[in-house]
């Protein structure tokens, strides 16, 4: 949506987070403990993805989206969105460049309805490859089986949706990290759309039978699912640029990009 639209009254942003860690002070953050009902004592007093309509017990296989989910299901908001305890959503603002303290450049309640006011569905700044497609790049550090069993349920769950996911994996960007803010009716619609198909997905591809690494398959194949949803229905978006909060040590991405590429080892944690 690109014409201009009544501000939103009420905007909930989901915060994952698995540990203590500083959050956002805006009101229109909502930190969530993920795994709550796997490890109830990390965050006693933390609102917890484990309560009312849940799948808490499995973010051990689906990271952040157990966040995701129990926002779907348990909270009511014009807007809805999803974002990480160490990567934000990021102000557009000149002033970002003069400002030390990165909590101070995440994106705030005034600046993002106005973009509401034009786009009903924000996202990450695309991350570019270069080098290499979104398929071959998954290919090289992940199992690559994964893609090939999500296009299998897709073309049996949402057939629709199959051009524009072999369009992706030709690509060379995507919008991943699971970080969006979308108008609630098109909140639900993602959420409707992408589940039914992670669910399936488990059920042919057990999580169980790898390393608690490499479990968290589920969480990493949705955030290719972004792409096609938002290609198919046609809706327009902006972006924002992605915000880490710890520094990045690019040095030791790099190298193990290049072990992966090279075939001498697939990633085996997080950067």
């Amino acid at each position: 949506m690109t014409s201009k639209q009544t501000p939103p009254s009420s905007i909930s942003i989901a915060v994952a987070t698995h540990k203590p860690y500083r959050m956002p002070t805006d009101p229109i953050y909502l930190p969530i403990h993920v795994g709550a009902a796997l490890h109830p004592d990390v965050l006693p007093t933390m609102l917890g993805d484990n309560t009312g309509d849940n799948i808490s017990d499995l973010n051990n296989y689906y990271s952040e989206l157990t966040a995701l989910y129990w926002l779907w299901k348990n909270k009511d908001a014009d807007y809805k969105g999803l974002v990480h305890y160490r990567r934000h959503l990021g102000t557009q603002r000149f002033s970002r460049f003069f400002i030390r303290d990165r909590f101070q450049r995440i994106i705030t309640e005034n600046e993002l309805k106005e973009l509401l006011t034009i786009h009903d569905v924000i996202v990450a700044k695309k991350r570019n490859y270069y080098i290499e497609t979104v398929y071959s790049h998954y290919s090289h550090t992940f199992d690559s089986n994964q893609f090939d069993l999500c296009r299998e349920v897709l073309a049996e769950l949402k057939p629709d949706f199959v051009p524009a996911w072999d369009h992706l994996m030709k690509s060379r960007s995507a919008h991943i990290f699971n970080m969006f803010i979308m108008s609630s009716s098109k909140f639900d619609e993602y959420c409707d759309y992408m589940f039914p198909v992670l669910f399936e997905l488990e059920r042919r591809l057990d999580p169980r039978k790898y390393d608690s690494f490499n479990a968290r398959y589920i969480g990493r194949v949705s955030e290719r699912l972004l792409d096609p949803w938002l290609e198919t229905n046609g809706y327009a978006y902006a972006e924002l640029p992605v915000l880490n909060t710890e520094a990045v040590n690019w040095i030791n991405k790099g190298s193990s990009f290049l072990l992966a590429k090279a075939g001498i080892r697939k990633y085996r944690k997080s950067f």
